[in-house]
């Protein structure tokens, strides 16, 4: 039987479904709710509430946006004719903040895994060669993770755009074999973005 209230422990079972948050963790984030003023936690429950009524996927590369067009898709600044394609937004965020990269992104929405059921017709590839063939891109570098299904998925993307006259590399050295792109640091995606190499060779 819990010593805390039911609104503590229904609060501390959310925190706890967040990635990496143990029972411990969750239930010292739920009573430090308990100290914010009645402002912040208003302000924290609609930013909850609204969420998923807000937040949508950009229209042209598939990052998490609250418009249409994401902010880096409508940056004048970046690169655009290189783009880089990363599974999933939160590794287009890693990405970003390592600042080793400016030119713009495509999110797959996943990588091919045969064993869960998903394969290319699940991933945004068809969008990906659209923006291919408008002809602008000189250079496609592929930053799925290290991993059996982020190997797989890059080799795929490689023979699928053979025909088309862009250079296709892959992020090199630097990412370790097996890892997840998500939790590289800002030095490590450096080293891997500066040593890419040409797929295929």
């Amino acid at each position: 039987m819990s010593a805390y209230p039911p609104a503590l422990q229904r609060l501390t079972a959310y925190f706890s479904r967040l990635p990496g948050i143990g029972k411990r963790t969750a239930e010292r984030l739920a009573l430090s709710c308990m100290d914010w003023p009645e402002a912040d936690l208003q302000g924290f429950a609609e930013s909850l509430g609204t969420l998923r009524s807000r937040i949508r996927r950009c229209s042209i590369c598939g990052n998490l946006s609250e418009e249409e067009i994401c902010t880096i898709c409508r940056d004048g600044q970046r690169q655009r004719n290189v783009i880089c394609v990363v599974e999933q937004p939160s590794q287009l965020m890693v990405l970003e903040n390592s600042g080793c990269f400016r030119g713009l992104y495509h999110v797959l929405g996943g990588k091919l895994s045969p064993l869960s059921g998903k394969g290319p017709e699940d991933l945004r590839i068809k969008e990906l060669r659209a923006r291919l063939l408008e002809g602008t891109v000189a250079e496609l570098i592929v930053a799925t993770s290290p991993d059996v299904e982020g190997e797989a998925t890059a080799h795929y993307l490689a023979q699928e755009f053979a025909d088309l006259p862009v250079r296709i590399t892959r992020i090199a050295s630097g990412v370790p074999i097996g890892s997840d792109l998500t939790y590289a640091d800002a030095a490590t995606l450096s080293i891997a973005m500066g040593s890419r190499r040409t797929l295929g060779e």
